[in-house]
Order: structure tokens, then sequence, then C-alpha cells
């Protein structure tokens, strides 16, 4: 089971960037879904996370309003929209698949991960 992320890059302050986690060899919507990031010299943190079948999300705080968790289990991918973003919010994001139909705060709960992709916002 593999996830791949995509979707990051450099952006201004201000900006808004989509990430996509796509899944292969296996069915995305057997996984909830979450979002976590981890910024240089900082531990993972938990982002956002999305049912199976995306009627439940949860958002951290610090970005509530901004980030917007979705799916689209025909396409076997999920996304991770984030507007407005801060320098702050650089990191690199990753996509995980817990085997459950609501998402975990913890990354321990989670299985399986993509690789990674970086986000950069200047200011």
């Amino acid at each position: 089971a593999q996830l791949v992320t995509s979707g990051g890059g450099l952006v201004q302050a201000g900006g808004s960037l989509r990430l996509s986690c796509a899944a292969s060899e296996f069915r995305l919507d057997d996984y909830a879904i979450g979002w976590f990031r981890q910024s240089a010299g900082q531990e993972r943190e938990f982002v956002s996370g999305i049912s199976y079948n995306g009627g439940y999300t949860d958002v951290a705080e610090s970005v509530k309003g901004r980030f917007f968790v979705s799916r689209d289990n025909a396409k076997n991918e999920a996304y991770l929209e984030m507007d407005i973003l801060k320098p702050e919010n650089t990191a690199v994001y990753y996509c995980a698949g817990h085997a459950r139909d609501y998402p975990s705060q913890s990354e321990e709960d989670y299985t399986t991960w993509g690789q990674g992709t970086q986000v950069t916002v200047s200011s």
C-alpha cells in the first residue's frame, strides 16, 4: 500500500496551494486520511483529517478557516486546500492512511504514509 503526496511548492504569503494524496494498489475509501506537517527542527504535527466517506472532517485550530480537507473516492484521491498561507506554514506536508472510519490526530495511528511534499511560504 502506498500513498503519493504532491502539489507542494513555493508560494508568497497570502497565496494558496492544493495538495493531493493519491493511493496506488489499494482503495482509498478503506482509510480515513490525515494530513500532517513537519517544519525544520519541529515534531510532526496533525493538520487535518477526513473520514473514509468524507462525511466528517477535523482541522487543527491553527489552520481552521484557511485549510480545507476533501476527498474524491472515485478518483482514489484526497486533497488539502491551503488558503491565506503564512510563512509559518512552511513545512513538509504528508498524507497518511488510518485503517478506521474516522481520522485520528495521533500519527501513531496511521499505518500508510506518503513521501511528503515541501511547502515553502515566502514573506
